[in-house]
């Protein structure tokens, strides 16, 4: 009996050892086909995926893996990668809005999964979605890219989301000023937009095929994804504008999307996903600042440089002045009789001269008593006297002087130097978020030349100083009936910029809440300046501000300006005068129509392309259109 219980035993013992190697052999079998069949991404531990601080996806840094959702929480993720390449960002106070009942899911979703809130993850509604749709839309809208409209969407998660850039526009005209008004009120269609979503979806796809290439199970998904991208390569090697794309690019772009699509339900390396993303981010980066900077120094290069066409016609005037007979001046005995009404142009500009001397005179009640002083140079001296020979401005006298061929004491100074224009920019100290922004203002001085008005006109009292980008709509006669009370220099002044808020000048001897004075219409009391010495004092200061080294000469020439005649300007009436016309596209119409004098101070000026469109027409009416050398030259302001 013992024997037989013995050898049974042994039976079951042997029998557990069997049954046990059976089970380690399947074990040891399956483990390695579920990892292969790539099930080991379901086996995830809670806890936070973190990303580098330095890195530009911080405002995502962390997010959530939990173990019952790992294929939705990855491919949040994700999304929330591509987000970042959403070129059209919605205003704050409507991701507020539209945010509101998403904050209350998500919070609510969170805490039944145990997990922290991230608030940036919070804010952003749908990203994957608001990115498709976006793209989608954009190609729809026969991809013009509007700012400033409404996105719409087609799905129900963004609807509201509305695209303002009010905030961005207020930006980038504190960095690059009147450029970005220019920029919007003359967009046009892109080229290359549909090459452009290409180059998304490509990139998309090249994120995601490395994850996708290793699955096993979806070769025929990986096989689907090289061919896209292989064709989606070969067509943009092709052609870089959408003229260029085959007809049936449309199709290739839905099997696109089709297959990115598919391939965002798979779990995917994030690491992977997050390198690439990196790398588009740097590159765009990279491009965006490289062709900002670009736009930004041909837009200066445009405002600062003559136009082909202006060119041509100081040319063609110059050749037409030596080949006619001379002209003698009948109303010489003009140009220096005090009892006259005299007003200096400080000019190389023909066309911009002539319609200030033009405007002027229509609009005087006896221009027969108007004299008119052209400074220039001796590039532009003999057009400009050519152009005012071939057109006289009713019965107006007008003298055109070489400021280089004129005796002066101060041989140095004997070059033409214009208004100088300083762009000031700052912050608005309104407490109100809805008003805060950045403001803008040009503000245009005196330059050297302006100083030397006493030593040309020496037997002038009085004059009035008009600068060439200035329009005249009424009588300027009573200027020379002003008591300015003892004052050197009626000027315009313009509060709202004050001493005080130029940062780049020295306080001293400054009153920090006086207001900043213009060049443009200035009545100047010849007599009293000689009186005061105020050529002088400007020079004194200048050289002063010189030796202390540090700051460029138009920062000293500013300085000694606002120190010469610190308490010398007379202000006159608002009436007499408005500026912002070459940057600030918001004046108001009344405004304009009821002042004496427009200036189109600013970089945008009215004979330029540049130019503000609706306030060229003030400018352009009083231009002589019918010279023949416009037309030979195409000048067509």
């Amino acid at each position: 009996m013992k024997g037989g219980g013995g050898g049974g035993g042994g039976k079951r013992r042997w029998r557990v050892l069997v049954v046990g190697v059976l089970v380690l052999i399947i074990l040891s079998t399956l483990v390695p086909l579920a990892f292969l069949l790539g099930l080991h991404n379901g086996f995830h531990s809670p806890g936070f995926v973190t990303v580098q601080p330095s890195s530009p996806f911080d405002s995502f840094n962390r997010i959530n893996a939990t173990k019952h959702h790992p294929q939705r929480d990855l491919s949040v993720r994700v999304d929330e990668v591509l987000h970042r390449f959403n070129p059209v960002l919605p205003k704050k106070s409507d991701i507020n809005l539209d945010s509101r009942d998403m904050n209350r899911t998500s919070t609510t979703d969170s805490k039944k999964r145990g997990l922290p809130v991230s608030p940036a993850v919070v804010a952003i509604p749908s990203p994957a979605k608001v990115q498709m749709d976006y793209v989608k839309t954009k190609t729809k809208a026969s991809y013009k890219g509007v700012q400033g409209k409404t996105v719409n969407a087609s799905h129900k998660g963004v609807q509201g989301a509305i695209v303002n850039a009010d905030e961005t526009q207020r930006t980038c005209q504190l960095k690059y000023g009147s450029y970005c008004l220019w920029r919007e009120e003359n967009k046009e269609p892109l080229r290359d937009a549909k090459v452009k979503h290409m180059k998304d979806l490509l990139f998309v796809a090249r994120a995601y095929y490395p994850s996708i290439a290793k699955m096993p199970s979806q070769s025929k998904l990986t096989r689907d994804m090289k061919q896209n991208i292989q064709e989606f390569e070969r067509i943009l090697s092709e052609g870089s504008a959408d003229a260029d794309l085959p007809p049936q690019v449309d199709k290739k772009f839905q099997k696109m999307e089709a297959v990115i699509s598919k391939a965002k339900s798979f779990p995917v390396d994030c690491n992977n996903v997050d390198k690439k993303l990196r790398q588009i981010l740097d590159l765009t980066d990279d491009e965006a600042s490289f062709h900002m900077k670009q736009s930004v120094f041909l837009y200066q290069l445009a405002v600062q440089t003559m136009p082909k066409s202006l060119h041509c016609l100081s040319m063609r005037l110059t050749v037409e002045y030596f080949k006619s007979a001379p002209v003698e001046i009948e109303d010489s005995e003009k140009f220096s009789d005090p009892s006259l009404l005299h007003f200096v142009i400080i000019s190389d500009n023909i066309l911009a001269s002539s319609v200030v001397i033009n405007s002027t005179a229509l609009h005087a009640r006896e221009s027969k008593n108007f004299v008119f002083h052209v400074l220039t140079d001796e590039q532009n001296y003999f057009a400009m006297k050519q152009w005012f020979i071939r057109n006289p401005c009713k019965q107006a006298a007008i003298q055109v002087l070489n400021i280089e061929k004129l005796e002066l004491d101060n041989s140095d100074t004997k070059k033409l130097y214009l208004p100088a224009e300083f762009r000031v920019s700052f912050t608005s100290g309104d407490n109100n978020l809805a008003s805060q922004g950045n403001r803008t203002y040009y503000l245009s001085i005196f330059s050297q030349t302006h100083y030397l008005l006493p030593e040309i006109f020496h037997k002038l009292k009085k004059v009035v100083v008009l600068d060439h980008d200035v329009v005249v709509q009424r009588d300027l006669s009573p200027l020379w009936e002003l008591d300015m009370e003892g004052k050197v220099n009626g000027a315009l002044k313009s509060c709202s910029v004050r001493l005080g808020q130029l940062k780049s000048l020295k306080r001293e001897g400054f009153d920090t809440n006086a207001c900043l004075w213009m060049s443009g219409l200035n009545v100047i009391d010849l007599a009293r300046w000689r009186e005061l010495g105020v050529s002088e004092s400007y020079l004194k200061f200048y050289k002063q501000q010189m030796s202390g080294g540090g700051e460029s000469r138009e920062a000293i020439a500013l300085q000694a300006t606002l120190l010469t005649f610190q308490d010398k300007v007379y202000a006159l009436d608002d009436k007499w005068a408005v500026s912002g016309l070459g940057y600030d596209y918001y004046i108001n119409t009344q405004t304009i129509k009821n002042a004496a004098t427009l200036h189109y101070n600013g970089n945008m000026k009215p004979w330029l392309e540049l130019g503000i469109p609706q306030y060229k027409s003030y400018w352009r009416k009083n231009l002589n259109r019918e010279d023949r050398f416009l037309s030979d030259c195409n000048v067509n302001p």
